[in-house]
């Protein structure tokens, strides 16, 4: 059918290059020999759990396994994409990734693509969702136009979705046995004595101009009666401090007064 004025015309498509048809290629024999192996080498449940648990043993991962980030006035945690990523391996026979399809830089957006493909048993998550070039800040959004925050901020948003595909194909008895290994390590301390890691804790938020009764205030009970559990938490809230997930005013806020805070007024003295 010829154009018309009334029927605008269409752009060409765009010419498909050699290294592009490569890709393509190389792409689709990938997926079919992935599903062949898994298939011959099917995975062994007790070998994924072993090396799950003697991963969620070592500190190095523990520290890494949590985030955490504010959310309308409340602060969000759980499994970070670093503990899905490790779980992925263990378990066997699953192919996950993030994919940018598409940056419009005069629209401010980029199209993105997170998936987790389990080839044994052909379960799959897949997510396909936009990232606005822009930061959630108190004063509004701002836009960011440089390339590499550009990138930063697409790694950042592909990374929690990735996180959640990976989930979403593994067994649930399985990372929620990771979650509770992981937050035993962190617990454990290594071996070091329950005080010297209270210690350890306090001189090194002192770093960071995070002083001992700041500490105090957020876990609501003085040092000598900290615990295990409250040791491992100020160490996953350091790593967020240090990853930049949340920042030390939302982790401790400077405490308001209150009325029964103000020490009443001393009447004067009479006069003589």
């Amino acid at each position: 059918m010829k154009n018309t004025a009334d029927t605008p015309a269409l752009p060409a498509p765009a010419r498909i290059s050699q290294a592009t048809g490569i890709e393509q290629s190389r792409a689709v024999a990938e997926v079919q020999a992935a599903v062949v192996v898994a298939q011959q080498c099917p995975r062994s449940i007790q070998t994924a759990v072993a090396q799950m648990r003697e991963s969620c043993s070592q500190r190095a991962l523990a520290e890494r396994a949590f985030y955490r980030f504010p959310r309308g006035g409340q602060t969000v945690s759980g499994p970070s994409v670093h503990l899905a990523r490790e779980l992925a391996r263990c378990f066997g026979n699953i192919d996950y990734g993030v994919t940018e399809l598409n940056r419009d830089i005069e629209g401010g957006y980029s199209e993105m693509k997170a998936w987790a493909w389990d080839v044994q048993t052909n379960t799959r998550s897949s997510q396909t969702f936009v990232v606005p070039h822009q930061r959630d800040q108190r004063g509004g959004p701002q836009k960011i136009v440089d390339l590499r925050d550009i990138y930063e901020n697409n790694a950042n948003n592909g990374a929690r979705r990735l996180r959640e595909a990976i989930f979403s194909v593994l067994p649930p008895w399985f990372v929620d046995e990771a979650k509770t290994l992981c937050t035993k390590t962190l617990a454990d301390g290594g071996g070091k004595p329950l005080a010297q890691r209270v210690a350890d804790a306090i001189k090194l938020y002192e770093q960071v101009g995070i002083t001992a009764d700041q500490l105090e205030r957020k876990l609501e009970r003085p040092s000598s009666k900290w615990t295990e559990h409250d040791v491992a938490q100020l160490g996953v809230v350091y790593t967020s401090l240090q990853r930049g997930e949340v920042t030390k005013e939302e982790e401790f806020p400077t405490p308001r007064l209150t009325a029964n805070d103000i020490p009443p007024a001393v009447d004067a003295a009479p006069a003589a």
